[in-house]
């Protein structure tokens, strides 16, 4: 049986829960994998959380987290807008050549992020993991729903298509 844990800390959140027996296919290790749990956070600051030594922020629960977890210093982003910003973290291209350029896709926007793209969720599957994405995809919606996560490796999606104020 699949042992979900997800993390709902706001509405950009970009979950990859594992199971939690190890990796069947996995040879190179007896160990269990580790649980990942990535936060996509538009126009979020370097300081604007506690864990990161904001004042006056109060970020419990993310500072929890980042006690328990890794926490990074350093980050590049693919673009400086959300959808190619989104694909490039998914699927580790720039947005020029996943497709997703050169800006944001919105409600009347044609296609999306290319089915054909390699997406994080889609390398973890096999791997053992059970993959979910909560919140923002903004990656393009398709006319039945082509281009949601559920056909790009997450066995789950909760969340709106685009931006909450769209």
């Amino acid at each position: 049986m699949i042992s979900w844990r997800c993390c709902w800390l706001f509405s950009l959140v970009l979950t990859l829960p594992s199971s939690s027996s190890s990796s069947p296919s996995s040879s190179f290790s007896t160990a269990p994998q580790p649980n990942i749990v990535i936060i996509f956070a538009d126009d979020l600051g370097f300081g604007d959380l506690g864990c990161y030594g904001h004042p006056t922020s109060a970020t419990p629960n993310l500072d929890k987290l980042a006690t328990k977890g890794l926490r990074f210093t350093d980050f590049y982003a693919a673009s400086p807008l959300c959808s190619p910003s989104r694909a490039g973290l998914l699927t580790g291209r720039h947005g020029v050549r996943s497709g997703i350029y050169p800006g944001v896709l919105y409600p009347g926007s044609k296609g999306g992020l290319p089915l054909n793209e390699t997406t994080i969720a889609e390398i973890l599957k096999p791997r053992g993991y059970a993959t979910a994405m909560v919140g923002k995809w903004h990656l393009g919606l398709g006319a039945i729903g082509t281009y949601l996560p559920i056909h790009q490796g997450f066995d789950s999606f909760l969340g709106v298509p685009y931006s909450h104020d769209q």
